[in-house]
């Protein structure tokens, strides 16, 4: 008897373990869904690349949020802003300021002479080969036309739930971003003005909408609107949705076994054209996420290699790459205002960056030194910001604290620039 009740205990343990083991499964392939894709308009799925440490971004998610809404956001995840070509049929792509003849001298090898001039700046040659992705032109018509165009759908595809992937009525598309708090699409919505006016041009064009219930733009998808409990009349930015892009890998001067991208490393040695312009691009990327003290890129990166030598292996988060090897900078709502208000948790890692990097668009750091200069920032942002913004008013701008900062952030990075030039002039 005591025979046969061990056996049958013998075999009910291993059910149980089996279950276990079966429900365990479930959920480590359910994850690894999440992680790898999601699904896309037509019933499919896209593959993102290299699985990201969700573990990590949760650890960012609880540092940037606010304790108070901490154990709403843990746990989710962001997407990246990329698909599959044949996903969407008929979205625009970027547009590319420049012809065959550039694009076949960017695939090729360094002829045109070395790449640094006056010690500290992108030769001008490499320069002219750099298109401008998206053309002051080419944003204000799309803007135009984003204020205006009914959104006829919204579902999930522009990273944490509160976000939405909107589909126009002529079927091109546009990240809406609604934000935790006002504070991330007020970040979002003065980086690219900033970026505007810095003459850096990789960040997809934005216009700002208003829910309102009698809203012409909204009314196809309010019962949506609804449902995911935005509040009446929020502010929400739109950003345009750029297919066929691709995560792009920290290169290796920027890592942090190398020493930094300098002119007297040989940093330049052995390099392709194509492979210079998008050191160039991160150069830019540096500064800007500077100035804004994003910390949701790089510095996030640099931060995790506590506890994860690989990271700077792995993709870049909220930077992507077209076809041609042009860098976009997406989903900037850690910049500026939210940026600046975590700052003494973060500022040593800007601070460490900005330090690896002694090489500079010159035409970037023109716009860096005439600010300098007039110390005007705060003046000229919100300029440019109420002229080409109609809702500029309802969603608000700096405060003079945070004014304040920036400009005390633009006097750092030309201090830092000029420090290069002393440094490495004679080169």
């Amino acid at each position: 008897m005591r025979a046969c009740s061990a056996n049958l205990f013998a075999v009910l343990l291993m059910c149980a373990l089996a279950s276990v083991f079966y429900v365990w499964s479930a959920l480590e392939n359910r994850l690894e869904r999440h992680k790898r894709g999601f699904l896309v308009p037509d019933g499919g799925s896209f593959h993102q690349g290299p699985s990201e440490d969700l573990s990590a971004k949760t650890f960012r998610a609880l540092l940037a949020v606010p304790a108070a809404q901490r154990q709403n956001s843990a746990g989710r995840s962001k997407a990246q802003n990329r698909t599959n070509p044949s996903a969407f049929v008929g979205s625009r792509d970027y547009h590319v300021n420049g012809d065959d003849e550039r694009s076949a001298q960017r695939e090729g090898p360094v002829k045109l002479g070395y790449p640094v001039d006056d010690g500290i700046f992108w030769s001008n040659w490499l320069e002219d080969l750099l298109p401008v992705r998206f053309t002051e032109g080419y944003a204000e018509a799309w803007r135009s036309k984003a204020r205006t165009s009914p959104v006829v759908k919204l579902e999930p595809g522009c990273g944490r739930i509160s976000n939405q992937l909107a589909t126009f009525a002529d079927g091109t598309k546009a990240c809406v971003r609604y934000g935790i708090n006002a504070d991330q699409v007020q970040g979002e919505t003065l980086t690219y003005y900033l970026a505007s006016l810095l003459g850096i041009t990789n960040l997809p064009p934005l216009v700002l909408s208003q829910l309102t219930g009698d809203s012409a733009q909204w009314v196809a998808v309010r019962t949506r609107v609804n449902n995911l409990q935005w509040s009446d009349r929020a502010v929400v930015s739109l950003t345009e949705w750029i297919s066929n892009l691709t995560g792009v890998v920290t290169p290796a001067p920027l890592r942090q076994e190398s020493g930094g991208l300098l002119p007297a490393l040989g940093c330049f040695e052995n390099k392709t054209t194509a492979e210079l312009l998008e050191l160039m691009q991160w150069s830019d990327l540096i500064v800007f996420d500077y100035l804004t003290a994003n910390f949701d890129r790089l510095v996030s990166n640099l931060f995790s290699l506590q506890w994860d030598p690989h990271v700077m292996e792995r993709d870049t988060n909220n930077l992507l790459k077209t076809p041609h090897g042009n860098l976009v900078f997406i989903d900037n709502e850690a910049g500026l205002v939210h940026g600046f208000r975590v700052l003494n948790m973060w500022e040593k890692y800007h601070h460490s960056v900005l330090s690896s990097v002694c090489v500079f668009r010159r035409r970037t750091m023109q716009r860096v030194a005439e600010l300098h200069r007039r110390r005007d920032s705060r003046q000229r942002l919100l300029e440019l910001y109420r002229d080409n913004e109609p809702l500029s008013q309802e969603l608000g701008f700096l405060s003079d604290e945070h004014a304040a900062v920036l400009q005390d952030r633009i006097d750092q990075l030309y201090k830092h620039v000029m420090q290069c030039k002393e440094k490495y002039n004679q080169l």
